[in-house]
């Protein structure tokens, strides 16, 4: 399956066909579009009129910047795309607008539509995506790391201060070329120049670095103003354009940075990539650097370690390993950047958004653009953004066992959710062309035939390339559910969503039933899989396999069902709970309530090693096992790594006091380190802290103290307080235990 063929889908590729552009930039009245070709970068300008969507072409009678009018065809709200000469008219016409109506671009019900982007507005009129015709090794890549100081009695650097240089930077080229540029051969200026030209002279499509967003950029951008230093990064030669209070909503987190844009340049924050990828898995440890690289095995055998205290004293003493820690940080980033960096390389072939937008646009955002560009590109009017909706009932979920069985099988709906749209036929009310299911469609066939394909093929490197694609495709899939279900966007339908969700749950019934009269006992059911216990006799692999397709072949034509996993045991904990134990004796452990990152190492620890107890049988040495751990608590020496707990800042300081002064929320001990450390916290960022005092019914938010001011030599950690949390945690599988009284020695 060449990409051309995928590609030349306009619906999905866009219509422009141009190969190799890497970067679109506005230039005066104009469009500039880089490309890269046979290594060389070369450039392209050509016009273009930015534009806003109305209803009513009156609503901009009185503006004083000229504006052509372009009317749409059809009946839906905006008729009329109305063209500028220059982007400052467009942004002179929206702020008209946002006065006349009373309300802002971004309000559900404006009476107009703007995008603030010009080269997304571009790229939608045009057709026009990043990478066409390119491998993701083509990408010119410069990973970026430093290592700063830190001024005697502080724990944080602070780039204000002024003896809190940076000293160290190292940048590694994705094509070869390593450079550290040393605090101890130049000043902190002399840094600043060489780091403008080491970037010119790689020319990088993209910059990365891990935390850089809310770290490396930031310090090294105040330290530049410091010394009245222009930093030249833009390829034509501008300095970054700096927002200063950007935020990304990922789930349920709110991650607070200050975002950088260089001109004909990407910034990807491998930080950013990793969040992405544990969102839907949750089997990260940490996120810090080097926990994932170890996770991701791309941490060399050799690498350099140093803590963060450390840094300053190294740089004394043997300056030597900090520029080796530095230099192996930029490795495992480009190494991290290559790793998860590639699927949204693959995403930005298809959405109209620069490489760096395309990461952190949401997956309904995006959905929604590629309508967008068909509809523009037919010249037909579009709806205004869909209203929110009630909630509707989601999946099917039912946990019908509690305890330790096996063997136990997972089969699950291929694609359940867009299955069902494509079997049945259910599309968005509004979207009138017709482009929804025939969009979904090619996705879904692209997909199989990327998959076909990484069978087929023969290089690593080419399997590689198509199982990411097909994963690409997969998630895109997935992502027209979602969209439909979407409030505040165009071409959105709760009310479709809600029947998908309906069907779903038939569907799983259905299923339910089917099992239920082959013998077979459900165990776990979760939107669009069942986890179930074979029936007697049927614990072959080839005897599974058969009873999943004889399920399949009993529910509607295009809702397959496939056998997904097959396991030794399970320990069913609750709902969306659970640990299946692999017959190669792996184990996986499923849901918040038994691998929370959120909790302590050392109950994380307790609670894998129980279920690991429990799965092989071993239910009755669980209290050895705890005596243990409370053994382990008292003993002198304790690390405070073992018990501290980290947490994730949810919100900002200053809404944090409101939030408290007005009863909205409780105490927290993390924000409450946070505040008491005066350093400038934000959303998103970490604090690890431990509890001390006496007492086993301490309060975490009055005892709190920063795990980096453990003192080894005057421990006070409150062993009590932790081995009670201990106690509580075994409290929970009491039920999964033998039926024994237990003494808990406190």
């Amino acid at each position: 399956m060449p990409t051309s063929l995928i590609e030349h889908n306009p619906l999905l590729f866009g219509r422009d066909e141009r190969t190799g552009i890497i970067a679109v930039e506005s230039v005066g009245h104009f469009i500039r579009l880089f490309f890269r070709t046979a290594g060389r970068v070369h450039f392209h300008d050509e016009p273009f009129q930015p534009f806003i969507l109305v209803g009513d072409p009156g609503l901009v009678s009185g503006c004083q910047v000229p504006c052509a009018v372009r009317q749409l065809a059809g009946d839906d709200f905006f008729r009329c795309q109305l063209l500028f000469d220059s982007w400052s008219d467009a942004l002179t016409a929206r702020d008209f607008l946002a006065a006349k109506s009373g309300k802002g671009y971004s309000a559900p019900a404006a009476p107009y539509l703007f995008l603030p982007d010009l080269s997304h507005q571009y790229m939608l009129a045009s057709g026009v995506t990043l990478f066409k015709g390119m491998e993701f090794s083509e990408l010119r890549c410069l990973a970026l790391d430093i290592e700063t100081d830190c001024a005697e009695g502080y724990g944080f650097s602070n780039p204000e201060r002024p003896e809190d240089r940076i000293i160290s930077i190292a940048l590694k080229d994705s094509h070869g070329g390593e450079v550290v540029l040393r605090g101890d051969r130049l000043s902190e200026p002399e840094m600043l120049r060489n780091l403008n030209d080491a970037i010119h002279r790689c020319d990088p499509d993209v910059i990365t670095g891990h935390n850089i967003f809310r770290f490396d950029l930031d310090y090294i951008g105040r330290r530049a103003q410091m010394h009245g230093i222009r930093l030249t990064w833009g390829r034509n030669g501008a300095t970054p354009h700096i927002t200063p209070h950007a935020r990304w909503s990922l789930a349920e987190k709110n991650i607070d940075y200050q975002r950088w844009d260089v001109y004909g340049r990407h910034i990807i924050d491998t930080y950013f990539l990793v969040q992405l990828y544990d969102i839907s898995g949750r089997n990260l440890e940490s996120h810090g650097l080097k926990a994932v690289a170890r996770h991701f095995g791309i941490a060399a055998e050799d690498r350099t370690y140093l803590e963060g205290g450390d840094i300053s004293a190294a740089f004394q003493c043997d300056p030597e390993q900090l520029y080796r820690y530095n230099l192996d940080d930029t490795r495992e980033t480009l190494s991290l950047f290559r790793l998860l960096g590639y699927p949204w390389f693959l995403q930005s072939l298809i959405f109209p958004y620069s490489f760096q937008n395309c990461v952190i646009r949401g997956n309904a955002t995006r959905i929604n653009s590629l309508f967008l560009r068909e509809y523009l590109h037919r010249g037909h009017t579009i709806p205004t953004r869909t209203a929110a909706a009630a909630p509707f009932e989601g999946g099917y979920t039912e946990s019908s066992f509690s305890g330790v069985i096996g063997p136990v099988v997972h089969c699950d709906v291929t694609s359940l959710y867009p299955s069902l749209m494509l079997a049945y036929r259910l599309t968005p009310a509004r979207e009138t062309l017709g482009l929804f299911l025939p969009m979904l469609a090619d996705l879904r066939r692209f997909r199989l035939a990327a998959k076909q394909s990484a069978r087929d093929a023969e290089e690593a490197s080419e399997r590689h390339y198509y199982d990411a694609l097909q994963q690409v495709f997969k998630v895109l899939i997935n992502s027209f559910y979602g969209y439909l279900g979407a409030a505040l966007h165009n071409f959105s339908d709760p009310a479709a969503a809600a029947e998908v969700t309906r069907l779903g749950r038939v569907t799983i019934r259905n299923m339910i039933d089917l099992l239920l009269s082959e013998g077979a006992v459900p165990v776990e059911v979760d939107t669009d899989g069942i986890y179930f216990k074979p029936p007697d006799g049927c614990a072959s692999e080839g005897a599974e396999r058969a009873l999943v397709e004889r399920v399949s072949e009993q529910l509607p034509e295009g809702i397959d069902v496939e056998l997904d996993g097959r396991y030794r045991s399970m320990l069913a904990y609750k709902a969306k709970n659970y640990a299946l134990q692999e017959y190669d004796g792996r184990i996986v452990i499923k849901g918040s309530g038994l691998r929370s990152r959120g909790v302590e190492p050392y109950l994380r620890e307790y609670m894998r090693d129980v279920i690991e107890l429990l799965l092989a049988g071993k239910g009755d040495s669980v209290g050895r096992l705890y005596d243990e751990y409370c053994a382990r608590l008292r003993r002198p020496g304790l690390d405070v790594a073992w018990v501290a707990r980290s947490e994730t800042l949810n919100d900002s300081l200053d809404s944090y006091r409101e939030k408290l002064r007005s009863g909205k929320r409780n105490h927290s001990a993390a924000f409450e380190i946070a505040l008491a450390s005066g350093r400038q916290y934000r959303a998103g960022d970490h604090v690890s802290y431990y509890v001390g005092g006496s007492g086993r019914n301490a309060t975490a938010y009055e005892q709190c103290r920063p795990a980096t001011a453990y003192d080894p030599a005057h421990p006070d950690i409150n062993v009590r307080y932790y081995i009670e949390k201990l106690r509580h945690v075994q409290k929970r599988f009491e039920l999964f235990l033998p039926k024994e009284p237990m003494l808990f020695d406190l």
